[in-house]
């Protein structure tokens, strides 16, 4: 099926909104009011691939529950910074991302997981990529890969921005009725880069909520 972009949402106001895999794409990149100050340590990639990460161990971080069917698999081949708050802020922006998956294989958009990882901008991104998925009848199939990370805390401590590129070339939509693979080419396409800003639950647990994503598509240097 041939990619399609998603209107631009209100409020999202540095970049369109983004189906995030093979079945949609825009060409809109965010702005320079993306960046958050501070320095920030880096995540490189490692040089093996890492495990497959449809859900961390137990299929439920922070007590919600993010597991995703067999045939749906987010893999994050990443490592985790050493600050401890920029690897929780990354090990929750993956949380985030399998909660918008598990909302588009359970069909809502009010599952636990996605209001657990998500708050202002970032749920109303999740419900929109969700409520698209709903709409045009599909589910997800095969494996997405998220690679050469990178976070960066604002100097207050209580955001993170978590920066990294997916591949969707081998991560299809799948027709629910007919349950027909709508497979797609190669192309510069399936490679998005992404910038989540994390922030921090007020209650002092170790939960980070994705509060904003920006989205550069057709992204050349993920490739």
């Amino acid at each position: 099926m041939k990619r399609r972009s998603l209107p631009v949402a209100a409020a999202l106001t540095a970049t369109a909104a983004l189906l995030l895999t093979a079945c949609g794409s825009g060409d809109d990149k965010s702005g320079d009011n993306d960046k958050i100050a501070g320095a920030g340590q880096g995540a490189k990639t490692p040089k093996e691939s890492a495990p497959a990460s449809g859900a961390p161990a137990g299929d439920k971080p922070d007590g919600v529950d993010v597991s995703l069917p067999k045939d749906m698999n987010l893999v994050f081949d990443w490592d985790k910074p050493k600050d401890k708050n920029e690897a929780a802020a990354m090990e929750d922006a993956a949380n985030y991302l399998r909660a918008i998956y598990r909302g588009v294989d359970k069909r809502t958009a009010k599952d636990a997981a996605v209001t657990a990882y998500s708050t202002g901008d970032g749920l109303h991104y999740a419900q929109v990529q969700i409520n698209e998925w709903i709409k045009g009848g599909w589910t997800a199939t095969g494996t997405l890969r998220h690679y050469d990370a990178t976070t960066r805390s604002a100097p207050n401590g209580k955001s993170v921005e978590v920066g990294f590129c997916a591949d969707s070339g081998k991560f299809y939509g799948k027709e629910i009725k007919t349950e027909k693979i709508l497979t797609t080419k190669p192309s510069i396409e399936d490679f998005d880069y992404f910038k989540i800003v994390m922030v921090k639950f007020p209650t002092g647990t170790d939960l980070w909520q994705a509060s904003k994503v920006f989205v550069e598509t057709k992204a050349a240097k993920c490739q």
